[in-house]
């Protein structure tokens, strides 16, 4: 595919024209099975970076450009490091990826402030006041967060088969960084999962009946598994409410949006009067502490939560309930 011209993002460009950049970009990342979000995250950032420039096509720029572009986010915009980091991997995915350019290195970027900061942990006191003060689904979508550390978009998104009851464990598809990963399911949901299991059954023979079919699937594996969008054990554990139809006619069903789960956990943390800075991250985070409390070692907790470095984890012994750092206070033993 041939690249854009210059006019590409200009206002009176044509219009079969002004997007074949962007276009390019999205099957290159869609090539490489990067998840939604990253696709979306990339092409905002590549987007930014060019009109930073003032709409040049990024073919005319190159190190320099990059280094301006990311001291700027610094310096003027104030993002994170993290932020930072978003940027240059997309600006890097472009002229490697798509531009076939690599860049050189990139030095003398001004660094974003990386904040040092500890997660919020809930006690379990805590926990049950914000439990009880929500409901179903939202309920026992924190439930499981907290029971089984799971973050709320791995949570919303489970399938029916991913859970398995008689081993009682859940299993995380395609979770942060593309990976899978087993994590236990609680014992104490074992009886109100069953039952939300049941009645999403009955719900999903409507479903069937009237032909809505699930997203997520992807084309190759809806080709290979024709029947597979309208099987149950396909199926979301948290569906949506709504329906839509998708660009070739079919109607669908969605898994219920992480934004409704994240609005009830703040909800419920106000009702229940708790001061923290309650997120639904904060039920991942405290499941990882009350672990360590428990006798759990640092390597299955890093496992459970899937992450890549164990040095991720290891922030969990600095919130440890012995104190700030986990000694003991002088004044404790007067």
């Amino acid at each position: 595919m041939p690249l854009i011209p210059l006019a590409h993002l200009g206002r009176h460009g044509d219009p079969a024209r002004r997007v074949r950049l962007m276009e390019l970009v999205r099957v290159r990342l869609h090539e490489r099975r990067y998840a939604t979000r990253t696709v979306e995250a990339y092409v905002f950032w590549i987007r930014r970076y060019i009109l930073h420039h003032g709409r040049r096509h990024p073919r005319e720029l190159g190190a320099d450009a990059v280094r301006a572009f990311l001291s700027h986010l610094a310096t003027a915009d104030r993002v994170a490091a993290s932020t930072q980091n978003q940027a240059l991997a997309a600006l890097t995915f472009l002229y490697d990826a798509v531009l076939g350019q690599p860049l050189e290195r990139v030095d003398g970027i001004a660094p974003a402030r990386r904040a040092r900061r500890v997660p919020v942990v809930l006690s379990q006191r805590e926990v049950r006041a914000l439990l009880g003060r929500m409901r179903d689904p939202s309920r026992l979508c924190a439930t499981l967060m907290y029971g089984s550390g799971l973050r709320v978009l791995e949570c919303v998104s489970l399938r029916v088969k991913d859970i398995d009851l008689d081993r009682r464990e859940i299993i995380v598809r395609s979770g942060k960084g593309g990976k899978d990963r087993r994590t236990p399911l609680p014992e104490r949901s074992l009886g109100p999962v069953r039952r939300w299991l049941a009645g999403r059954e009955r719900a999903h023979r409507a479903d069937r009946r009237a032909q809505v079919h699930v997203t997520g699937l992807g084309e190759s594996l809806e080709r290979k598994l024709p029947s597979a969008a309208l099987d149950h054990s396909w199926s979301y554990v948290f569906p949506a409410s709504r329906t839509f139809v998708d660009g070739q006619g079919r109607r669908r069903r969605h898994h219920l949006h992480e934004s409704a789960v994240q609005r009830a956990i703040r909800q419920a943390a106000v009702a229940a009067g708790l001061t923290k800075r309650i997120t639904s991250h904060a039920l991942r985070h405290s499941f990882a502490t009350h672990l360590l409390e428990a006798g759990a070692d640092i390597r299955t907790i890093q496992e459970l939560l899937g992450h890549s470095d164990v040095r991720t984890t290891m922030i969990y012994t600095h919130v440890l309930n012995r104190g700030g750092l986990g000694v003991q206070s002088p004044i404790d033993r007067l």
